[in-house]
C-alpha cells in the first residue's frame, strides 16, 4: 500500500483521484443545485460507446422515492452483503481494524440511505435492446467523473450498486419507464467525516505484463 503523502486541499486531478474514497456518512443538509449541476455536467463529459450518449441521470430529492428504494437496498444488505462482510478477510490495502470501520460505515449508509439530500441515479436508455456485457462501459466513466467532481467540490459521495440485487423491484421504486435501467446510485451530501487517501493494494497485486500472472519489473515495490 502506498504511503505517499497527499495534499487534501489540492485540486490536482491525481490528488483528487487518490482521495476520492467512499463517503458513506453524509449530512442531510441541502446542497445547492448549482453544485449538483456541475457534477452532472462532469458526468456527460465522460467517454461512452460510439458517443451515442444513451445515458440518463435522474436527480432524486423526493424522500419517499428514496425510502421505497431503500427497502431493497437494505434487503440486499441483510440477505447478501452483510453475511458476506462477516465471513470475508480484509481486501488488499486494508487491515482488520480498517475493514471493521468500513463495515460499520456500510451499515450506517444502509440505515440512512434516504437521508442523503441528493441521489444521482445513473441509467442507460436501452429501449428494446437487451443489456450486454459491454453496456456498463457506457455509464461507468460518467459515474467516476461525477464522483471526482463531487470530491473536487468538497462533497461526499459513494458509488452504490447493491440495489441491483433486486433490480426490477428497485427500478420500479425509482419509477423508471420501460427500457430505462439503473446501473448505479450516488448518494451525495456534505460529509460528516474527513477526506483521506484511498486504501488500495500495490500495483503489482493487480497488474501483469502481456499475460495474466506475468510480473512487470517496471512496477514499484
Amino acid at each position: 500500500m502506498s504511503t505517499t503523502t497527499v495534499d487534501l486541499n489540492s485540486l490536482d486531478v491525481f490528488d483528487i483521484m487518490k482521495t476520492t474514497r467512499a463517503m458513506r456518512r453524509l449530512k442531510s443538509d441541502p446542497i445547492p443545485d448549482e453544485m449538483v449541476i456541475k457534477i452532472l455536467d462532469a458526468g456527460i463529459k465522460a467517454p461512452n460507446g460510439g458517443n451515442h450518449q444513451t445515458w440518463h441521470f435522474v436527480v432524486i430529492k423526493d424522500v419517499e422515492i428514496k425510502k421505497a428504494v431503500q427497502v431493497w437496498y437494505k434487503k440486499a444488505y441483510d440477505e447478501i452483503i452483510g453475511p458476506g462482510y462477516a465471513g470475508s478477510a480484509p481486501p488488499p490495502g486494508s487491515n482488520t481494524d480498517k475493514y471493521h470501520r468500513q463495515h460499520t460505515a456500510v451499515e450506517y449508509l444502509t440505515d440512512h440511505y434516504h437521508e442523503a439530500p441528493v441521489w444521482i441515479v445513473a441509467c442507460i436508455k436501452h429501449g428494446e435492446a437487451k443489456p450486454r456485457r459491454m453496456s456498463g462501459a457506457s455509464i461507468d466513466p460518467a459515474v467516476q467523473n461525477m464522483l471526482l467532481a463531487a470530491r473536487a467540490l468538497g462533497l461526499g459521495a459513494c458509488l452504490t450498486t447493491r440495489h441491483m440485487f433486486f433490480a426490477e423491484e428497485a427500478d420500479k421504486a425509482l419509477e423508471l419507464p420501460p427500457g430505462v435501467l439503473s446501473y448505479a446510485i450516488l448518494p451525495i451530501g456534505y460529509p460528516m467525516g474527513n477526506f483521506g487517501p484511498t486504501g488500495r493494494g500495490k500495483l503489482s497485486d493487480f497488474v501483469s505484463l502481456d499475460r495474466v500472472g506475468n510480473a512487470w519489473d517496471a512496477l514499484p515495490d
